[in-house]
């Protein structure tokens, strides 16, 4: 459910205090990255006694907390066990040293991402062990207790599925296990229904293969355990009965006797409790319970009164088994736990300068690698900041070296089979458990008598008298010199390795044995040492993908760093890459859209208003127009430097973000203005004054690819798009003219809609003031003044003025006039056409030459100057005729490259006739969805990257259609198109073009709207030739469309046509 009906537990057993704040403060963070759900409780419950009370008597205590929490937010006075009727409880145990990693199994850090991740965070046993019982063992439980190691890494076949229909009792999940293995172990026999009929502890070959499944496994006893409801309210009376009350907090804090040795074990105090008395309804018989013999002492009694009690309480309860499930258990090397566990795609948290330094097998894990380091197969380096020259070889472990240690490191002879970890530790009191000798323990994979002979150690150095003289309790490393402080590697351990040094500054310094060092551990000062490499390993990352123009989404890592109180340092980082990418526009501008990301994650999302809005307060526009003369550094320290006055409030900050997608604009329009290199403008005669030129052009239907055309895509991903120009109701709807006239001035004269209805808007420019706002979109005949500023006409600014530069180069002033015959916002590409056309008709009345692909290329520069963005594919489908392919590379300057299809006659008869156009009745604003897409390609969204992708393939199949004369193949693409729009522009589909879309389906091969969507004009390829009339009739009788017309469309294989001047 979307808010959980219960708690979240983590059981450590045997922690210090210290240790379980570190617990708590991990889940917390994991839940505020989003790995659980928000409004889960989250408690770590340490066990009330030492030594600990085994997994079933901690169960025990964790559920009894459980129960008082859930009670006393219900708000009751009392535990009562109605909490647990809709509770869902996960209770997971941990807290045992592991010698490969100081913060323990759960917190060992694995070699892989969670690609899904909205907040990047590290992926640690613990987040596999929850990934897999959140989304496949737990869902569809009923309320209850799920119960789990996390010395495990579990993982399921995506095929797991588990009934719960009418479930009641306790359902166990075994591992699958060979024979040989089960011998050691206890073994699970299930019947059909999977109700457990016999377990076997360490029994005979013989007797365990008749547990054998068809793949040869036998279920082993481990695993998740889950306890429902019913069985919950029965063990919560052991907090009141004696002994089993020892085994509480509240026991405890109440007086009662502690059970002690480590007595209830889950599976041999409780599962095989469950199953014996599921079989028997009167004593229990203990004498079969191999291994879980009580001490024969006055203890010994105790524990034999806890298990009968447990007897009548778990009595009549069915025990219940699943398989289908596998686990590593975590008593590996870390080395072989990497190569061994993680079975997903490896992905490395690693900044390395030198990635092919780096075999195939070996892993990085959360480490700054600078110069040199070679890293062999089979080898692992974790929470590490190295500098090379080093060499790591196989089966060799480097964990937790600080970058000044790199000196030392490089001094030793390392060869296969190292381990070297730093630790951080607290000296304080020692308290320390003595193991069995390991009379085949080796140092340096060399016996001691091997140590003591190169090195002149003895015996009584490592071990104390009377001690265990094994590997974890000799006295070997180096922490504390009593008058120098803290010693690294360079005193003692590189000597022990075979650097320099003497026996005597070894025999001089504190040292501590392995098992001291785990004890001592401060795991707080780990954790933040291992965060703060994470950070650093983010901030690199981030420089690294936006240098190398990855497409590696960067959110993930910006939220995890506001999160983490990282932002100034992540704000400074891409402010230094912005600056220093003068040679590439394209990465100048995507990390000023970082920053606004930052900006906006600082500010919380759904807080301080919409992404989208105005940008032009005048704090800014001395960092603007800084950016605007080209000057990139002072610019982008001018933006720093007013963006600190605006970081206090959620509202600040979004519009903080606003002005920075702004600016990333201003060095978008630059980047994408290098196209003008592309523009080959000559000089011809020049007309006599007075004599108009006139240029018609059609409009376009973009058929595939749409969307990848648009920088900064189209030079970052690279474009592909099939459009085709067309008549509407027969007539090319767009056009212009121009011509010199005597009055030293601009005359320009716009007009939209048909002759009846036309209106026509006149402005006169007689001052170059008046041509002051050529770039703003929104200003009175913008267009009109773009193109005499971006053609050459007259130069802004300049110190001429209008009528002395119109008499000195034309002679005189121009007169300009254009008209659209569509509607605005009408999808079919007018304004971009139209600027064409106009370009087109002033070239020509000044007597200047010029080919279609600089027209395109000067549309396209145009539109950067008219600050209004969009792509190029619009000028190509109107001023090059027919059917037509045109592409751009990944790369700055943006070219375009046009490619006419060579199509048939009938091909392109046949298409004609099944084209229709249907104006919807509803405008397009795409500048809103133009500005959104653009924002959402920035911050490299998961489906926009793969979109862009599919965009273009679809394009180049679409064009393969058209060539082999395919119109049902034609309109799969234009299908698929609609559907890849709505991913770019998610918003784009009103509802009543759904429902219009939804009617004219069954009589349509494919559909999609023109242009960017969201309005305008709808276009389809029918089934049947001649469909205009049937179009016309289903719209008609669909109830709520209104105000929509169908039109016929003409191919135009001419695209921008020069009518006879007059």
């Amino acid at each position: 459910s979307e808010r959980p009906l219960g708690a979240f537990w983590q059981t450590p057993t045997s922690l210090s205090k210290e240790r379980v704040c570190v617990c708590v403060s991990e889940l917390e963070v994991r839940q505020q990255r989003g790995g659980l759900l928000q409004g889960t409780l989250l408690l770590t419950v340490s066990d009330p006694q030492e030594p600990g009370l085994g997994s079933g008597g901690a169960t025990l205590n964790a559920l009894l907390v459980a129960a008082e929490h859930l009670s006393a937010r219900a708000g009751y006075t009392v535990v009562t066990t109605d909490v647990l009727d809709d509770a869902h409880i996960l209770i997971l145990h941990t807290g045992r040293d592991f010698p490969w990693d100081s913060c323990g199994r759960a917190f060992c850090w694995l070699p892989v991402e969670k690609p899904a991740q909205t907040v990047q965070g590290p992926v640690c046993c613990l987040d596999m062990l929850l990934d897999c019982l959140s989304n496949q063992v737990c869902p569809g439980s009923p309320p209850g207790v799920w119960v789990c190691s996390t010395d495990m890494i579990l993982t399921m076949p995506t095929t797991f599925e588990m009934s719960w229909e009418g479930f009641s009792g306790v359902r166990v999940l075994a591992l699958p296990g060979d024979v040989s293995y089960a011998a050691n172990h206890g073994v699970y026999f299930a019947d059909e229904q999977g109700r457990v009929r016999d377990i076997i502890y360490k029994g005979s070959e013989e007797r365990i293969r008749r547990a054998a499944q068809l793949d040869g496994m036998v279920p082993l006893v481990s695993g998740p355990v889950f306890f429902c409801r019913r069985v919950l309210e029965r063990l919560l009376k052991a907090h009141v009965t004696p002994p089993l009350d020892g085994c509480t907090y509240m026991g405890m804090d109440s007086g009662a006797p502690p059970l002690q040795v480590c007595s209830l074990r889950l599976y041999f105090s409780f599962v095989i409790l469950i199953f014996f008395t599921s079989l028997c309804a009167c004593h229990a018989p203990f004498h079969l319970l191999t291994g879980c013999s009580s001490p024969i002492s006055q203890q010994g009694a105790v524990v034999r009164s806890a298990r009968a009690l447990l007897w009548r309480i778990l009595r009549g309860i069915t025990l219940h088994m699943g398989m289908s499930l596998s686990m590593l258990y975590i008593t590996l090397c870390t080395c072989q736990i990497f190569q061994l566990s993680v079975t997903r795609p490896k992905k490395l948290s690693k900044p390395i300068e030198n990635t092919q330094c780096v075999s195939d097998g070996g892993r990085v894990i959360n480490s700054v690698l600078e110069g040199d380091v070679r890293v062999a197969s089979g080898a692992v380096i974790q929470h590490c900041h190295l500098q090379g020259p080093v060499e790591v070889h196989s089966g060799c472990l480097l964990s937790g070296l600080e970058v000044t240690s790199s000196s030392h490191i490089q001094q030793l002879a390392l060869t296969n089979d190292h381990i070297i970890q730093g630790h951080h530790i607290q000296l304080g009191e020692i308290k320390i458990t003595v193991s069995c000798d390991d009379d085949g323990a080796t140092f340096l994979n060399h016996r001691w008598s091997d140590l003591y002979s190169r090195t002149g150690i003895q015996p009584e150095d490592l071990w104390w008298s009377g001690r265990s003289q094994s590997l974890m309790e000799a006295r070997l490393f180096p922490v504390f010199q009593p008058r120098g402080g803290a010693v690294g590697l360079e005193v003692g351990v590189c000597w022990l390795l075979g650097g320099p040094g003497a026996l005597e500054q070894w025999r001089a310094v504190w040292r501590l044995s392995l098992r001291e060092v785990l004890s001592l551990t401060d795991q707080e000062g780990e954790l933040r040492w291992r965060e703060a490499l994470f950070f650093q390993v983010g901030r690199r990352r981030v420089m690294d993908n936006l240098k190398s123009q990855s497409d590696r989404g960067l959110l993930p890592s910006f939220r995890a760093a506001v999160l983490g109180g990282q932002h100034e340092e992540l704000l400074c980082t891409l402010d230094s890459i912005a600056a220093g990418s003068r040679e590439n526009l394209g990465v100048a501008a995507r990390c000023l859209a970082c920053i606004a990301d930052v900006l906006a994650c600082l500010a919380g999302e759904g807080r301080g208003g919409l992404r989208s809005g105005p940008a032009a307060n005048p704090a800014w526009s001395h960092a603007f127009s800084i950016l605007e003369k080209g000057h990139l550094l002072g610019g982008v320290q001018a933006l720093a430097t007013e963006r600190a006055k605006w970081l206090s409030r959620p509202d600040l900050l979004v519009r903080a973000a606003r002005h920075y997608e702004a600016a990333g604009q201003v060095l978008l329009r630059q980047a994408v203005m290098l196209s003008q290199r592309f523009i080959s403008i000559g000089q011809g005669e020049v007309p006599p004054l007075g004599e108009w030129q006139d240029v018609e052009c059609p409009a376009r239907l973009d058929l595939s690819g749409g969307w990848s055309d648009t920088p900064p895509i189209a030079f970052e991903h690279g474009g592909a798009v099939v459009n085709v120009a067309v008549k509407v109701d027969g007539r090319r709807p767009i056009g212009a003219r121009a011509r010199r006239i005597k009055e030293p001035r601009l005359l320009l004269v716009s007009s939209s809609g048909v002759q009846d209805d036309a209106i026509a808007m006149e402005t006169v420019c007689e001052k170059l003031e008046d041509l002051k706002d050529h770039c703003v979109p929104y200003a009175p005949a913008a267009l009109l003044k773009a193109v005499c500023v971006c053609s050459g006409l007259v130069t802004y600014p300049s110190r001429q003025s209008l009528d002395e530069q119109l008499l000195q180069r034309w002679g005189g002033g121009v007169e300009i006039h254009t008209w659209s015959l569509l509607p605005h916002g009408s999808g079919l590409g007018t304004s971009s056409i139209l600027a064409g056309a106009v370009l087109a008709a002033v070239y020509r009345c000044t007597g200047r030459t010029y080919d279609t692909d600089s027209l395109i290329h000067a549309v396209l520069h145009l539109e950067q100057m008219l600050t209004t963005g969009g792509g190029w594919q619009d000028q190509v489908g109107g001023l090059v005729g027919g059917v037509k392919v045109a592409r751009s590379k990944a790369c700055l300057p943006l070219r375009v490259e046009v490619e006419r299809l060579p199509l048939s006659d009938d091909f392109l008869l046949s298409l004609q006739q099944h084209l229709l156009l249907v104006y919807t009745g509803k405008t397009r604003l795409a500048r809103n969805l133009l500005q959104d897409t653009v924002r959402r390609w920035y911050s490299r969204v998961p489906s926009i990257v793969e979109n862009a992708g599919q965009l273009v393939d679809n394009a180049e199949e679409c064009a393969r259609a058209c060539t082999e004369g395919s119109l049902p193949r034609l309109g799969a693409c234009l299908e698929r198109y609609w559907g890849q729009k709505k991913v770019m522009a998610p918003g784009c589909e009103p509802a009543a073009v759904r429902t219009m879309m939804d009617a004219l389906r069954p009589l349509a091969l494919g559909q999609t709207l023109a242009g960017a969507g969201g309005g305008g004009f709808l276009y389809l390829l029918t089934r049947q030739p001649q469909q205009g009339e049937a179009v016309r009739q289903v719209l008609n009788n669909t109830q709520g469309l209104r105000d929509f017309s169908v039109h016929p469309v003409e191919l135009d294989m001419d695209g921008i046509s020069l009518l006879k001047s007059s």
